[in-house]
């Protein structure tokens, strides 16, 4: 399968030919008059109206990617909203693309374990975090899980909830696996889900 890398000339970066012996560096403009349904596309995200183009081409069926020098959750946001499978840093390893390569083509989402929590957190304060939760739901917690619970959704790692509430991580890990037993989840990411849930009349 073709890898086509959707950037300006300066950006040709070797790791992307290690990565995919047959990556093929093109414009935008190219890019738009070659990409079509099944074909693998990374678009730089420092091109000038990338999510248009991001839009453009998963539309037709491309499979896009947005890589980006300088990863942000809410650009990632962005990247996933406008129809890319996957975002990640530009200068990620070899073996990194081609698992995002091989995920993405499967009809699966990638994004960076050290970006999803962050991800996360920007798209439950994009829907509306606090205001969206249900009552019964944050009922069944103590007064400082509810505190750590709001903190997680909201993207903090532990180290930053710890610092926040001014207690231990260990403390902040204790109260998150009771969390998790009280509302049913496994992780960070269903909490988060969880919490993001619109009431229903």
């Amino acid at each position: 399968m073709t890898q086509l890398f959707v950037c300006h000339g300066r950006d040709d970066i070797p790791r992307w030919q290690a990565a995919f012996s047959e990556a093929r560096l093109v414009s935008r403009q190219q890019a738009r008059a070659q990409a079509g349904e099944g074909d693998s596309v990374w678009v730089v995200s420092h091109i000038e109206a990338w999510p248009t183009l991001v839009t453009l081409l998963s539309g037709r069926g491309a499979i896009v990617k947005v890589l980006s020098y300088a990863p942000d959750p809410l650009e990632a946001l962005r990247a996933l909203d406008a129809g890319a499978r996957g975002y990640a840093h530009a200068l990620s390893p070899p073996e990194l693309l081609r698992q995002m390569a091989l995920v993405t083509s499967h009809r699966g989402i990638w994004v960076p374990p050290e970006l999803l929590a962050q991800v996360m957190g920007s798209a439950y304060r994009a829907l509306g975090g606090e205001s969206r939760q249900q009552d019964e739901v944050l009922s069944e917690l103590t007064e400082r899980e509810r505190a750590v619970a709001l903190a997680v959704a909201e993207g903090q790692s532990n180290k930053e909830v710890a610092r926040r509430l001014e207690i231990t991580e260990r403390s902040v890990k204790a109260h998150l696996g009771a969390i998790f037993r009280k509302l049913g989840v496994r992780d960070r990411l269903q909490l988060i889900l969880k919490l993001g849930q619109r009431e229903t009349a």
